[in-house]
């Protein structure tokens, strides 16, 4: 038996694994000139890079595969020889052997050998998908892998390490005349994430920018699936309740710890729903219309136990609408067929469309704001008529223009007193700081929906009811 083999014949047991167990090497076989590449789905996805040398195939394991830019060096395993018969060889090995998992051939062809020594190791592959210039060498006690000089593709474009998300503007269903130029996606509620891919690695952005890729754990197979794919994609991540999605199932979910997390994900998992693809093997996608990325986006044929792509509908706007509402949806966002992709910015390409409720409340006191409101109202604290009292419901802030707060300041001073208004439903951690007013103006806001503790979701200041009393209003 060849020494060359030992350590490979030592880790595997003959009829539990289909993998080649040859007696020997073939140190007069060919010509020193063969590669393979196996994409490996082992406990961790890796490439495993085979050099022929001397009969037998020399293995690299790469754990993000080759790198795709001149001079970005990739840790590479040396792992133990492997017969020359390993060359063609894919296949499942079975749970419990060493390496357990699906191994594919990814890539196969001729190499040149430009150096060959006990600490570097340069060739040029010629293969379909692995084309150039690569260099291992030793770093300390590990090995790494470069490519060298440029690629084969001169538009070759770097994955980028940050992108933002495009935003919608609120707006109407385009008019009738106008519909076949709209596509119609369903509103999910849930958190806006940005994913990028490289070397089958996931990691997952907020609106924000923060990393959130520990949060969902259960979104790491998603990278996987991609593999080698270079992508950026856009989507939001929900968590289902009653088969719909759940902005409150999802809470436990957006501010668990790493082991949290882990924990949460088999029990309450989320779904990705992926709606928009920004970058793809070497090419952005930003300046592409909408009804492009998404053809690129379907034929990626991503779906999963918690990712899949979010249906999109060209034209038939109010039927969609429609549909959503009948779902108890959050509502419609319509995206214009030729638009491109604005990172970052608002844009009148995409609209969203929500059926809002509206409310009559009533003003219980206001907490002062910051910065440029510091002299001012920075929230209402609102309720509704309840038994001996108000019934506390939200806190609304938003749609308070300048005009607005100063005339409410000038209201709600003339009707302060020392104790709040509310009987029912004030948390402990809204008292602090608020300044209290007799329950004696009514205004009005939208909203989204009530949570399940009785509070508006997402309401939105719309003014004033002097035509109404707090005791008119329904309990």
């Amino acid at each position: 038996m060849a020494a060359e083999l030992e350590e490979y014949r030592r880790k595997r047991r003959a009829g539990r694994t289909p993998e080649p167990l040859p007696d020997r090497a073939h140190p007069d076989g060919g010509g020193d000139d063969t590669f393979v590449i196996h994409e490996h789905h082992a406990s961790r996805l890796h490439w495993d890079v085979r050099l022929e040398r001397e009969g037998v195939l020399v293995s690299f394991a790469v754990p993000k595969g080759l790198p795709t830019e001149p001079n970005t060096p990739r840790l590479a395993v040396h792992t133990e020889d492997h017969p020359m018969e390993y060359a063609t060889f894919s296949g499942e090995i079975p749970k419990g052997e060493y390496g357990a998992g699906t191994m594919t051939i990814w890539d196969r062809g001729r190499y040149e050998t430009l150096k060959w020594t006990d600490r570097e190791v340069s060739v040029v592959l010629h293969g379909r998908r692995a084309r150039g210039k690569f260099v291992f060498f030793r770093s300390g006690d590990n090995w790494q892998v470069i490519r060298s000089g440029a690629t084969d593709d001169p538009d070759w474009t770097p994955l980028p390490d940050k992108l933002a998300p495009m935003l919608a503007v609120q707006g109407r269903l385009p008019a009738t005349e106008a519909d076949a130029e709209w596509a119609y996606e369903f509103k999910w509620d849930g958190v806006r994430a940005l994913a990028r891919v490289e070397g089958g690695r996931l990691t997952l952005l907020s609106r924000s920018g923060s990393d959130v890729t520990a949060t969902y754990p259960e979104l790491k197979a998603l990278g996987e699936q991609l593999a080698s794919t270079q992508a950026w994609l856009d989507g939001e991540i929900v968590a289902l309740h009653e088969g719909r999605p759940s902005f409150e199932a999802l809470q436990s979910r957006m501010h668990a710890g790493e082991r949290r997390a882990r924990q949460l994900s088999r029990h309450r998992p989320v779904t990705y729903l992926i709606f928009d693809l920004l970058h793809l093997d070497g090419r952005s996608t930003l300046s592409l219309p909408y009804r492009q990325r998404r053809q690129l986006l379907e034929g990626l044929e991503l779906a999963g136990p918690n990712w899949q792509v979010s249906p999109s509908f060209a034209g038939g706007g109010a039927a969609v609408v429609e549909a959503a509402a009948e779902q108890r949806l959050e509502g419609v966002l319509a995206k214009r067929l030729d638009s491109p992709y604005t990172p970052g910015r608002r844009s009148a390409c995409w609209l969203k469309i929500t059926e809002l409720r509206t409310l009559e409340v009533v003003i219980g006191g206001w907490r002062p704001g910051e910065g440029s409101r510091a002299q001012s109202i920075g929230s209402l604290l609102l309720g509704l008529p309840d038994e001996g009292g108000l019934r506390y419901i939200g806190q609304v802030g938003s749609g308070l223009d300048e005009e607005t707060l100063r005339t409410l300041t000038a209201q709600l001073r003339r009707l302060r007193r020392k104790t709040p208004p509310f009987r029912s439903g004030l948390p402990k951690q809204r008292v602090r700081g608020v300044n209290w007013v007799s329950p004696k103006l009514v205004a009005e806001v939208t909203f989204k929906d009530w949570t399940g503790d009785g509070r508006l979701r997402a309401p939105v200041w719309r003014g004033l009811r002097p035509d109404r009393r707090a005791e008119e209003l329904i309990r």
